[in-house]
């Protein structure tokens, strides 16, 4: 049975057809929440409720805990990057849990960045323990995944694509705005996983607009391999990548051809003086709206709705 959890600064909720109830639990993370699934059970029965709107939501991963994101594995965003998705790798990357932001909170971009870019993305959360070489299969994968959260991967590209590194451009604070809710899934309705679709809307205008039929590596194939080499725990976060629509895409093939002859500081000179044209790249009070749900209504991971604002 689903249930969406949420998660005020004093409390968690989850919500019912009528509001949002009040979780009777002690736990502080998402860890010590998910190992008190019997609150979560009691609280979805209770009839005392709020209205969901009148609570000011948090993330419902709570910091620290570890975030995994996987690179290209959308097919459309794969093509789009310039390269072929028959042959692209299963890659992955980390980001800081100080990154995590809530599902309404401004996203910040940092003065020294310029290419602010967007990237809807599916988080898997995990409810157990999975020790480096631990058997993944189709079977038992909901052992480890309790449920899913929208999240924003928001990325610096001005830093990311010069350092040739993930890790800085991906991790300033606020560029993981993660929830409204923490959808807990069972077997059952974790294989409508590939009917889910991915939206992100800036200004109102679609920008992503994908289901996971397109993903490359799907959950099981993804923690075969992550197990291989990193340990996770419960509450922890993995990213599942996002589809074609970011405000990066390729140069045409002629161009990238003639820049691989280019001196670096040349060759990024030129891309970054083309990309500074492109009116996709996230600027200052620029609305942002994720979402993630089967089309039918039947899964619903919410709609996180942030304001990009420029430090000072």
């Amino acid at each position: 049975m689903t249930f969406s959890v949420l998660r005020t600064a004093d409390a968690w909720w989850v919500q019912t057809p009528t509001g949002a109830a009040r979780i009777d639990t002690a736990a502080t993370t998402t860890r010590e929440l998910l190992a008190d699934r019997d609150a979560i059970a009691a609280a979805a029965a209770d009839t005392e409720v709020v209205a969901v709107g009148s609570l000011s939501l948090i993330s419902p991963v709570t910091a620290p805990c570890r975030v995994v994101a996987q690179m290209t594995n959308f097919a459309s965003h794969v093509q789009d990057s310039g390269m072929d998705p028959e042959t692209v790798p299963l890659t992955f990357f980390r980001k800081s849990s100080g990154s995590i932001s809530g599902p309404h909170d401004d996203v910040v971009r940092p003065a020294h960045v310029r290419l602010l870019d967007y990237e809807v993305e599916i988080g898997l959360v995990f409810g157990r323990e999975m020790p480096v070489g631990s058997e993944i299969t189709a079977d038992n994968l909901t052992d480890y995944i309790a449920g899913l959260v929208v999240t924003n991967d928001i990325s610096a590209r001005d830093v990311q694509l010069p350092k040739t590194q993930f890790y800085e451009a991906k991790s300033y604070p606020t560029f993981t705005p993660v929830g409204p809710a923490l959808v807990l899934l069972d077997a059952d309705e974790l294989k409508r996983f590939t009917d889910l679709r991915l939206r992100l809307r800036v200004n109102g205008e679609v920008r992503q607009d994908m289901t996971v039929a397109d993903m490359i590596y799907r959950p099981t194939e993804t923690l075969r391999t992550l197990t291989r080499f990193q340990r996770m725990d419960a509450g922890d976060l993995l990213l599942t990548g996002t589809p074609i629509g970011t405000a990066l895409s390729a140069p045409p093939k002629p161009v990238q051809f003639v820049a691989d002859f280019l001196p670096p500081a040349i060759k990024w000179k030129m891309f970054f003086q083309g990309q500074a044209k492109n009116p996709k790249y996230l600027k200052n009070g620029d609305v942002v709206e994720a979402a993630i749900g089967t089309d039918d209504g039947a899964i619903d991971l919410g709609r996180q709705r942030t304001v990009v604002r420029y430090a000072r």
